[in-house]
């Protein structure tokens, strides 16, 4: 049974990769479909890392910036319900609430929250996944925000960004992120 949903846990992820590479592609009106029909398979109790995954790249296919912008608030809202699951029963360094400035994305306590017993709790196994997501999250509703002419809500989310983007290693990822959030702050120095 555990192989069984596994499998299908990987083959969702595998169809989340098949669409997201249509959008790097140029075909951005296939990939919104295919994530469509993915979204509405998912469902709103869907497996968390694969709601933040395919909301993450949905936004990218969107025309709209407010359709970009609602698709950007449903994977970092994905992402912090992973992590408010997770710490249920203790406190998380740096919190997962959105209302926060240092939210989302802070520093996270090394192994997990504590439980009811003072006893650390076995991190989900998606965390690290979600965690390596947030300064991507937090960038994108920068743009957004900035695409919207609403400077506060970009500043608030690049500085997010910056502030989860030290928990990322010194690879290209990590560095591409960096870059970017440069790039962006930059811009909006510019304005």
């Amino acid at each position: 049974m555990v192989e069984q949903q596994e499998a299908s846990g990987d083959a969702v992820m595998t169809r989340i990769g098949q669409a997201i590479m249509l959008l790097h592609g140029g075909d951005r009106e296939e990939a919104r479909n295919r994530f469509g029909a993915l979204w509405s398979e998912l469902g709103a109790d869907g497996d968390a890392l694969h709601r933040c995954t395919l909301a993450h790249y949905m936004a990218d296919t969107q025309d709209d910036p407010g359709d970009e912008l609602a698709w950007d608030l449903r994977a970092l809202t994905a992402a912090e319900g992973l992590r408010a699951a997770e710490g249920a029963g203790g406190s998380e360094a740096g919190g997962a609430g959105t209302g926060t400035a240092e939210g989302a994305g802070a520093s996270d306590v090394p192994g997990g929250a504590e439980g009811a017993d003072g006893g650390p709790v076995a991190e989900h196994p998606d965390i690290p996944a979600v965690r390596a997501f947030y300064p991507s999250l937090h960038l994108n509703l920068a743009a957004d925000y900035l695409k919207l002419q609403r400077p506060e809500s970009a500043r608030i989310h690049l500085q997010r960004a910056r502030a989860a983007a030290e928990s990322l290693a010194d690879d290209g990822y990590g560095g591409g992120v960096r870059a970017a959030i440069d790039r962006l702050e930059l811009r909006m120095r510019e304005q």
